[in-house]
């Protein structure tokens, strides 16, 4: 990153008009042709209602792909020219301005019944990581829990624990546990800033899966010192740790083509960019300020609590004058990503129906046109599904009735009489530029590492390089047909007003696929593959060839997703240096501590912990007990009836055992302090024919356990 002047609060209005009329008018430009010669195809055959259809989904999904392919080219040609110069990162002259970042900034992880061990040691790298950089002192740790398993809260608690008094981090890291958990993470982050906002001038949002560097952090905190019209800095998380086939193909395709597709968004977004909602740095009083989420009107799936929390949060931070970048060049951001394509599919019903939401909000008063323009993007994002489904059915209806009625195309000029194409010749053309936008992507991300040398070697070399990008088209044609299914499903679905619950994701080998899995998911895609190409080949043999890539990812996709899925091949490859990027050839020193710190356990291949395992052990043993009392609030002045239902429940709980309470009277107990605190001594103090067989056991446990330390 090199200074180059740049100030994004003396930005030009004009030029961020100029550029997005610029796009506007390229994609037009390609988009035009293209429209002309479908519909010349249809006019040669004679247009009616199916064909207007046909030419309108088109014009739709053409313009998509244009404008996708039109931002991998900008972003191509401005590395060419050394980078854009209205690039945030080049406000700080990051070789001169050394001085410390004073600023008070919390690192926010809210999670909800994830892996304790997999957040601690993401949270205890980014730690070590500050403190090496001597960073540390101007940030504090907050893990914001919305866990309602006890098995789950009671892992963290330990955890929290022993990460703290490992690192010596007393008063540097922080576990909160919510008593109610509105409006999941958005909810969760809004608590934070009610309580503890206030003490601190920015936030990283992170996830359970997310990494930083000290180095990035620091970044961010720099660039919102030296911008202070900026509300919120994205970084681009680089997705990393991927085992099975289905994680590396997408980190290898998001590490390959994402820095020309980034540099060419930020093009036209300039300081009205979107967020992610995680690895990220905003500005909190103007977050608290603003950012509160309204409900939307009605019942759900479109009415309620807003879902995707976060391209509104961005659209309100706009909305009050401040401004949004993307800092694309900033590096040390890291993710993990689902591991098979099922979970794929379930993470992205949850955002459909989030994105689909934001319908409400595109004519919104107030926004800019920017953030209606990311709403409108997010939504047609998951629409193109169904309307790519339509497409092809209205193929596939097109050419039938045009075969029943034995007409030929009639032998007219095309456009002027100039130019004497045939029917032949346009559809070829018509396949050759779409092809032409869907590969123009890979060549330029190939041709921009012409220059990167060291880079290429990261990937593995120019024969695995474009030996990878061969195996990802491949698999990517026949995924994407599904992942049309799912979304077309998912859409119809939310019409039906199907609301659908906020799951937590499988993650690492947890996530493996399972044959039995497979089989039930995609038994239909592939029943319906087959039908549809012995149709398509009833109907013509050369419609049933132009379909064949999409239905063979129908009919294959049982296979395609299991082995995807699965880690061994995917192991194989990472052996192979095959889908290789350079985060895993040459992983920074935090990825490397991240992997020590896991790898004396084997992840996904633990049992899970035995039902009521979190309460028994919350009881039962006296450090467990103290540091969940530790993290609860004793009442000032409880209601006797409530003190008089307690003491049943606890009387109830350690005579019957904990089968004997529903899963609300445990979390209940669970949350009540001097419940806690009562059931311990009790426990210990009572004769064990008092007790149930459970809690006999457990007390055998812990002087088993107690013996062997």
């Amino acid at each position: 990153m090199q200074l180059q002047d740049f100030d994004p609060e003396q930005l030009d209005p004009g030029v961020a008009f100029r550029r997005r009329g610029f796009v506007g008018v390229m994609v037009l430009l390609v988009l035009a042709p293209a429209v002309a010669l479908m519909a010349d195809l249809h006019l040669r055959t004679g247009y009616d209602g199916w064909k207007l259809a046909h030419l309108a989904i088109f014009t739709v999904l053409f313009g998509l792909l244009a404008f996708g392919a039109l931002q991998a080219l900008l972003g191509f040609m401005l590395s060419r020219q050394g980078g854009d110069a209205c690039r945030i990162s080049t406000s700080v002259d990051w070789a001169e301005d050394r001085a410390p970042v004073r600023a008070r900034t919390a690192v926010v992880m809210p999670i909800c019944h994830e892996d304790a061990a997999r957040v601690m040691a993401g949270v205890r790298v980014i730690y070590e990581s500050l403190e090496a950089d001597g960073r540390l002192p101007d940030f504090d740790f907050f893990v914001l829990s919305d866990s309602t398993d006890p098995n789950c809260w009671v892992a963290e608690e330990v955890a929290w624990a022993a990460l703290v008094r490992e690192l010596g981090a007393t008063g540097r890291i922080f576990y909160r546990k919510r008593r109610v958990n509105t409006n999941k993470k958005a909810g969760n982050l809004a608590d934070f800033c009610r309580r503890w906002g206030s003490h601190y001038r920015y936030m990283v949002v992170l996830d359970a899966d997310s990494i930083m560097t000290g180095g990035a952090i620091v970044s961010l905190a720099r660039l919102m010192e030296r911008n202070p019209g900026v509300g919120l800095i994205q970084a681009i998380p680089r997705l990393v740790n991927g085992e099975t086939v289905f994680a590396r193909l997408q980190q290898f395709a998001s590490r390959l083509y994402g820095p020309v597709f980034t540099a060419g968004i930020n093009y036209w977004q300039l300081g009205e960019a979107n967020y992610w909602g995680h690895n990220a740095i905003i500005r909190v009083a103007p977050f608290m300020r603003h950012c509160a989420l309204p409900e939307l009107p009605g019942a759900g799936p479109f009415g309620g609590r807003i879902m995707s929390h976060d391209y509104v949060e961005a659209a309100l931070m706009r909305r009050a004058g401040w401004q949004v970048w993307l800092a694309a060049d900033v590096e040390g951001s890291f993710e993990e990503c689902p591991a098979n394509l099922i979970d794929f599919a379930k993470r992205d019903r949850r955002w459909l129906q989030g994105n689909l939401q934001h319908a409400r909000l595109v004519v919104a008063p107030g926004f800019h046109p920017v953030s209606r323009l990311h709403f409108a993007l997010g939504i047609v994002s998951y629409l193109a599904s169904p309307l790519w489904l339509a497409f092809l059915v209205l193929s596939t209806a097109i050419v039938w009735r045009y075969k029943a009625t034995g007409l030929t195309p009639l032998p007219v000029d095309s456009f002027a009489e100039q130019l004497s194409w045939r029917f032949q010749t346009e559809a070829v053309l018509l396949l050759g530029l779409t092809l032409g936008l869907l590969f123009l992507p890979k060549i330029l991300a190939l041709l921009d590492l012409r220059s990167r040398p060291a880079e290429v070697a990261a990937f593995g070399g120019w024969s695995r390089l474009v030996g990878g990008i061969l195996l990802e088209t491949v698999l990517f044609t026949l995924l994407a047909p599904v992942l049309m299914l799912f979304h077309t499903k998912f859409i119809l679905l939310t019409l039906l007003r199907r609301s659908v619950g906020w799951k937590t994701q499988r993650r690492g080998r947890d996530g493996a696929s399972g044959w039995q899995e497979s089989v039930s998911t995609h038994a239909g895609h592939t029943a319906l593959g087959v039908i549809w190409l012995a149709l398509a080949w009833w109907i013509s043999p050369m419609l049933a060839a132009w379909m064949s890539p999409i239905l063979a990812g129908f009919i294959l996709s049982i296979p395609v997703s299991y082995f995807t899925g699965c880690i061994a091949p995917g192991l194989a490859l990472k052996r192979a240096h095959f889908f290789a990027t350079p985060e895993e050839s040459d992983p920074p020193e935090e990825l490397v501590r991240l992997e020590e710190h896991l790898s004396g356990r084997n992840r996904g291949a633990a049992p899970l912990p035995a039902e009521d395992a979190g309460l028994l052990e919350a009881v039962t043993d006296p450090y467990v007990n103290a540091i969940h009392l530790s993290q609860l609030r004793a009442k000032d002045d409880p209601l006797p009836a409530n003190e008089v239902r307690f003491a049943v429940l606890r009387e109830r709980l350690l005579r019957e055992g904990p089968a004997a309470l529903t899963s609300r009277d445990k979390l209940a107990l669970m949350l009540d302090a001097d419940s806690m605190s009562r059931l311990h001594r009790t426990l210990w103090a009572a004769p064990e024919a008092e007790l149930a067989v459970g809690w006999r056991r457990a007390l055998e446990r812990h002087a088993a356990d107690a013996m062997t330390r």
